[in-house]
């Protein structure tokens, strides 16, 4: 059986990934693939009971490196139990967030270091990284975030502009350090026209 594809949606508030994941994943149906959509943090059972633990309560809840470890071991559980087995049965897969997040919250903007970062995700993901990333960028991101969440933000997607913004320089520098597996994706205008564009940055593995 041939093995299936791990494909990743990244980028900050409001940009667009879940409405983009499930139009990518129909387009995908209708070439006859099989896929799985799943999320982070969560995806499997152990790993949604850490999104609680790590969306929930007050900004104090957890230092910097106990968030890091605790978004490490949901993504652990979630290759485990969900992404690994989906794609040794030659399913593709499409996640709404994976490591790049990590990379980019914790590792970026949290002050952690992408480095140190992608080494805590590389022992608990054994090597499972996407096979392609597609960074979708938005320049009304934050503000459609803001709109769609208000005062019920999470605590992390509740945290200042400035926060944010070095969301995005983080998830920018990656792509340019990674630019075969990271592409970067205009998510203005119209959804149909962005999931044009997701497939086309896709081309060369369908």
């Amino acid at each position: 059986m041939a093995r299936g594809r791990f494909i990743t949606l990244e980028g900050g508030e409001g940009v667009g990934k879940s409405t983009q994941l499930a139009a990518l994943a129909e387009a995908l149906r209708a070439r006859g693939l099989t896929v799985v959509t799943t999320r982070e943090p969560g995806g499997s059972e152990g790993a949604e009971a850490i999104r609680r633990l790590l969306l929930e309560g007050g900004e104090e809840r957890w230092s910097a490196p106990a968030e890091a470890l605790l978004f490490a071991a949901a993504r652990t559980d979630h290759v485990d139990k969900i992404v690994r087995p989906a794609i040794l049965g030659g399913q593709w897969v499409l996640s709404d967030r994976f490591v790049d997040s990590s990379l980019a919250y914790q590792g970026g903007a949290g002050g952690l270091g992408i480095e140190a970062v992608r080494a805590v995700n590389a022992f608990g993901i054994e090597g499972w990284f996407p096979d392609r990333t597609l960074l979708l960028l938005h320049p009304e991101g934050a503000e459609r975030a803001r709109a769609r969440d208000g005062a019920a933000s999470d605590r992390i997607g509740g945290r200042p502009a400035s926060y944010h913004q070095a969301v995005e320089e983080s998830f920018r520098a990656i792509a340019a350090a990674e630019p075969e597996r990271v592409r970067l994706i205009d998510a203005s205008g119209t959804p149909e026209e962005v999931t044009a564009r997701l497939l086309a940055a896709l081309g060369d593995l369908l």
